[in-house]
């Protein structure tokens, strides 16, 4: 069971759980903390979540640093991981973490709920809003009046600016609408708008 075979799997339940959903932006491969690491699928509508894929052919040895860079900007996480994994990777991921099984069937894969993501209690104002690129980000703070003194700044000063400012539902919610409008990703594979 290859990476391959397990992305198209979850990618079948995603669509059909958000057919027809003009809110929800799915795609592969989000960056995270600018390129630091990338979720494998993200969907964003209401909430970010993301999905982490470890096929067979995976090692868990990146799992977590992963970990620990999702917990600081992903609203919900789950984890699909081949039977060899399910054992390991259950002792290194957080209990609110979704967790998901895929397993060979003469379709291809099957996927097994173990568990559904909870909200994650860990958020970080300032790496979420790293999610926005310095643009975005410097728009953000001019809506709310938060841009003095930051303008000419790095990027990294306008996401501290941003954490300082701006109470972390407000950031949610920014970050969130900024992605599903954002023109000109860097796609790898896919790109959805489930609505469209």
């Amino acid at each position: 069971m290859r990476d391959k075979d397990v992305r198209d799997s979850v990618w079948r339940v995603l669509n059909a759980q958000h057919a027809g959903d003009a809110d929800t932006l799915m795609l592969d491969e989000l960056g995270i903390l600018n390129g630091a690491t990338r979720i494998d699928i993200a969907v964003i509508n209401g909430q970010i979540e993301g999905f982490e894929l470890k096929s067979e052919r995976d090692t868990l040895e990146r799992l977590p640093v992963q970990r620990d860079l999702y917990n600081k900007v992903l609203d919900r996480i789950s984890l699909v991981v081949a039977e060899n994994h399910r054992e390991a990777a259950e002792k290194l991921i957080p209990d609110w973490w979704g967790l998901a099984v895929a397993s060979k069937c003469a379709d291809g894969v099957e996927l097994t709920r173990e568990r559904l993501p909870e909200m994650n209690p860990v958020l970080d104002a300032a790496t979420l809003a790293s999610l926005l690129w310095r643009d975005e980000a410097l728009a953000v703070l001019e809506r709310h009046g938060a841009a003095r003194g930051v303008k000419s700044k790095p990027r990294e000063a306008l996401y501290e600016r941003l954490a300082e400012a701006l109470d972390l539902d407000v950031i949610r919610a920014e970050v969130r609408t900024t992605l599903k409008t954002r023109a000109g990703w860097r796609v790898d594979r896919r790109f959805q708008r489930c609505g469209g």
